[in-house]
């Protein structure tokens, strides 16, 4: 990974891109994780439903990694970091 050699400066246009983007971000992982604990709950109130909720709790963690380096990508972009 390569940073910028120089002093960046970024546009109030990039960085309330960024918080949006970034609020996105938040917002998306905190449904991940309430879906994760809503099949918790499901599954501790009534064992027999974990066939049903695996699936959905499997695929969160996949689904947060995603986001993630979904917004680093777009952040690095942004300031100029890049990969080799």
């Amino acid at each position: 990974m390569a940073l910028p050699s120089e002093p960046i400066t970024l546009s109030a246009g990039q960085v309330e891109e960024l918080q949006q983007k970034l609020s996105k971000l938040r917002h998306d992982i905190n449904n991940n994780l309430s879906l994760i604990v809503a099949a918790v709950e499901l599954i501790k109130h009534n064992p027999d439903m974990f066939a049903r909720m695996v699936n959905v709790l499997s695929e969160q963690p996949s689904k947060i990694a995603e986001a993630m380096r979904a917004y680093s990508v777009e952040f690095e972009k942004t300031i100029g970091v890049t990969r080799s």
